[in-house]
């Protein structure tokens, strides 16, 4: 089997020789090279032809958001920043210009703290190499009518029924790779509250979820806050289920109410999207709409069978907008997805879909 070549960018030689060892232990991947600067990342880019770079954003000579942008746009590759990052801000920042995913280092000075980053690395690297196939190299989205351009009218849509809902008082949404972004588009293009509420899982760690919240919160209509437990479920409000959690619901005195709980042993990724699919469902049966949006992995594809069941209805994200279509083809390939659309349908099809005019 072909090694997945990376290339590590960063200006401190603790932090490249810690890195490099982390990779080295793993067999799917070789080290091809390193660079001390964002100057020399592109000159390292364009004669060594990684596959994969992980960079630091705090370099001399070039800012590591620039070389970020070059490293998406001109030479298409996708990039995991591994970065001491001041602020949650800086993270959303890099996934909008195009890194694939992010692992936060502890300090930004030498220490042997940076070691404890190992199996968070080591984990989002191995995704990389199951999906590498399915890692899109024309991201980041530009902007919405970038989007368009890419898919027509009908591109991309299949549908399994002619299921409608005539309304419906939940959507629930699944993401991980390429999330945020994909987030961010459908959140603003809610510009008037709906009665229905949102819940989002969106794979990260713990303590960016409500930062990412705040941010949403920001451009959109809707009242979007990180959830905590015991929270209600109100229309035209979004629980974003906090980093390193489920997120689940439960009916109480009538009314329902959030669940913060920690995953079990078999949640392979947090927070689980098949957990809230499952608990959604439980609950809301006809009533619940739920989308699949871009990420690696299959978390969501056992949710999508519950909500089906319960007779809900289910969006996943198309190939040609996602950034990385590994969850959403799983979940289409359960043969039980309603609607199979670009990400700048999403929105106008949940909204027709529940009859909102």
């Amino acid at each position: 089997m072909k090694k997945l070549k990376i290339l590590v960018v960063d200006d401190s030689a603790f932090s490249r020789r810690s890195i490099t060892r982390m990779l080295e232990g793993m067999s799917q991947v070789v080290v091809v090279g390193y660079a001390t600067d964002g100057e020399e990342g592109i000159q390292k880019a364009i004669s060594l032809k990684p596959d994969l770079v992980t960079l630091d954003l705090e370099m001399p000579k070039m800012d590591g958001f620039t070389l970020l942008r070059i490293l998406t746009t001109r030479f298409s590759l996708p990039v995991i920043v591994v970065s001491a990052l001041s602020g949650a801000d800086n993270v959303f920042k890099a996934l909008e210009l195009g890194a694939l995913d992010f692992v936060a280092k502890p300090c930004s000075n030498a220490s042997i703290e940076l070691l404890t980053i190992t199996e968070d690395l080591r984990h989002k690297v191995l995704q990389f190499c199951v999906h590498h196939a399915d890692v899109h190299k024309n991201f980041p989205p530009e902007k919405n009518d970038s989007l368009i351009r890419l898919a027509g009218d009908t591109a991309g849509e299949r549908t399994s029924s002619e299921f409608h809902l005539h309304g419906f008082d939940m959507v629930a949404i699944g993401a991980s790779t390429g999330g945020p972004p994909a987030l961010q588009q459908i959140f603003s293009a809610l510009s008037r509250k709906y009665p229905f509420a949102i819940c989002v899982a969106q794979h990260m760690p713990a303590g960016f979820t409500k930062p990412f919240a705040e941010r949403l919160n920001r451009s959109s209509a809707f009242d979007v806050k990180e959830a905590e437990d015991g929270d209600q479920v109100l229309p035209g409000s979004v629980l974003i289920a906090p980093g390193g959690k489920n997120l689940l619901f439960e009916l109480y005195g009538g009314q329902v109410i959030a669940r913060v709980a920690a995953p079990t042993e078999s949640d392979r990724y947090v927070p689980s999207v098949d957990v809230m699919f499952g608990s959604c469902a439980a609950l809301y049966r006809k009533r619940l709409a739920a989308v699949v949006l871009t990420g690696m992995g299959n978390d969501g594809s056992k949710g999508v069978r519950d909500i089906k069941q319960q007779g809900g209805f289910m969006i996943a994200e198309s190939e040609e907008s996602a950034v990385v279509y590994g969850m959403p083809r799983e979940a289409a390939a359960t043969g039980l997805v309603d609607r199979v659309v670009p990400l700048h349908k999403v929105y106008s099809e949940l909204i027709a879909q529940g009859g909102f005019v």
